[in-house]
């Protein structure tokens, strides 16, 4: 039984080994996973930040245009309105040009 013997051997310490790197594998797997989530995390940070900043950007740019519509609409409403009183005849002349005619 000596050949026997042998072999199993040679198959148990390949199954040890294998046993081993397989550990071994395992631990730089989870290494690697606990890395990628602190990276995933902080990546999720910076980025909500980013968000933040643009989301105020965003909000400053809105309120400003909407001040500018305001004023280019009252601009165009006394503009209209101008225009308005000069073909009803209310332009301020009273269509006298000083003669006694």
């Amino acid at each position: 039984m000596g050949f026997m013997d042998t072999v199993k051997g040679w198959f148990g310490s390949a199954k040890d080994k294998a046993g081993d790197v397989a550990e071994k594998a395992g631990d730089v797997a989870e290494g690697a996973w606990d890395k990628t989530k602190d990276v995933a995390g902080d990546v999720a940070d910076k980025a909500g930040d980013v968000a933040e900043k643009a989301g105020d950007v965003a909000e400053g740019a809105w309120d400003k245009t909407k001040d500018v519509a305001g004023d280019v609409a009252d601009k165009a409403g006394n503009v209209v309105e101008s225009v308005k009183d000069r073909f009803d005849g209310d332009d301020g002349d009273d269509g006298d040009d000083g003669d006694v005619s």
